[in-house]
């Protein structure tokens, strides 16, 4: 019988890494690794004067940017400028750092200009929806790099046999890449009233080299001219990171829990909160701002944001965004608040 040594070294690696992984979840840092996709000499797609590279990579960084700010997460990334990454590499780093999750962004095109909406894609083992146009585009990076038949083991991005034969190489973390990818999608969808187009699996390399849940990404098509200027947009880029954020961050809380000490202060100039996280008692929010004027509580009143409320108290109207249990979260909606002008926005909380 002849053995197939690759595939064996394969199988016994991911065995011990996902042994390595069950120690090593209750590390300090959760460790995330933003992918942005393509770079360098591999410009992705290009249409209407957008370009992938240059999107994926703001989106990237402002995604990072958020999630930095948070206590307990270690961001790690692919790249930070505009550099060539091989491919092969990508999930190398991921792996090497023994990461919690592998998050790639891209964005989508099609020769017809109308389609439009957001998708994420998981690696999987369902050949129903085997999208092969999808596959090769994102795989086609290989042609790129040097020796790329010696390092990717025969595997032809324009083969469907090739593409077919990765789905056997990856399952262990298939339905936590789902979830996430399903707390990605929602948020675009009902924060942001983004066409979801659904979560799909494909073969794609990147995502079958890393040992933990991964997902990649589709913002949105640059061959749609409306939607390409959305992403293009500082505006566009910031809403769709911060959404990225918070679906990490909602995974991390469901699988992980929080390692935050129990009293953290909350400072906003001279105004401090003392914050303590007893299990099911806080609830925060985010004060926007204070007024004795009573101020329709419409979104175009507060620049877009949704979800408020006041209070009225010694003559003075207090307006908060959100409401939400965990310190996590409530940091992200004030990173949104500053980020639509509300520069002053700080987390209050109330048991």
């Amino acid at each position: 019988m002849k053995i197939n040594y690759y595939s064996f070294f394969l199988m016994t690696f991911i065995v011990l890494f996902n042994i390595n992984a069950l120690f090593s979840q209750n590390d300090q840092n959760f460790t995330i690794i933003l992918d942005a996709g393509h770079g360098g000499k591999d410009p992705g797609n290009s249409y209407h004067g957008y370009t992938e590279k240059d999107i994926a990579l703001k989106t990237t960084l402002k995604v990072g940017a958020f999630l930095e700010k948070l206590p307990d997460f270690k961001v790690i990334y692919t790249r930070t400028s505009d550099v060539f990454i091989e491919l092969a590499n990508r999930p190398k780093i991921a792996n090497k750092a023994n990461a919690n999750l592998f998050v790639s962004i891209h964005c989508n095109s099609v020769k017809n200009f109308q389609p439009y909406g957001t998708e994420t894609f998981v690696m999987g083992l369902s050949r129903t929806d085997l999208n092969l146009e999808v596959a090769k585009s994102e795989n086609s990076v290989i042609f790129l790099e040097d020796n790329f038949k010696e390092k990717y083991q025969g595997f032809d991005p324009n083969k469907p046999e090739s593409l077919i034969g990765l789905t056997i190489m990856q399952e262990e973390n298939l339905n936590n890449s789902i979830i996430l990818a399903t707390e990605i999608q929602d948020n675009f969808t009902n924060n942001l009233n983004r066409n979801s187009r659904g979560i799909k699996q494909q073969p794609l390399w990147v995502l079958d080299a890393v040992y933990m849940p991964s997902v990649l990404i589709e913002l949105g098509f640059l061959s749609n001219k409306e939607e390409g200027e959305y992403l293009n947009s500082e505006s566009g880029q910031d809403q769709m990171a911060l959404q990225i954020a918070n679906a990490i961050v909602a995974y991390k809380k469901k699988y992980y829990g929080s390692a935050y000490a129990n009293s953290t202060p909350m400072q906003n100039n001279t105004e401090t909160v003392s914050v303590t996280t007893t299990a099911n008692t806080t609830t925060y929010k985010v004060q926007l701002l204070a007024s004795s004027k009573n101020i329709p509580m419409n979104t175009s009143n507060f620049k877009g944001l949704s979800k408020i409320t006041n209070t009225y108290e010694n003559e003075i109207y207090r307006y908060m965004y959100g409401e939400t249990g965990s310190l996590d979260e409530a940091k992200l909606l004030q990173a949104e608040a500053k980020m639509v002008g509300f520069s002053d926005a700080f987390i209050v909380t109330s048991n």
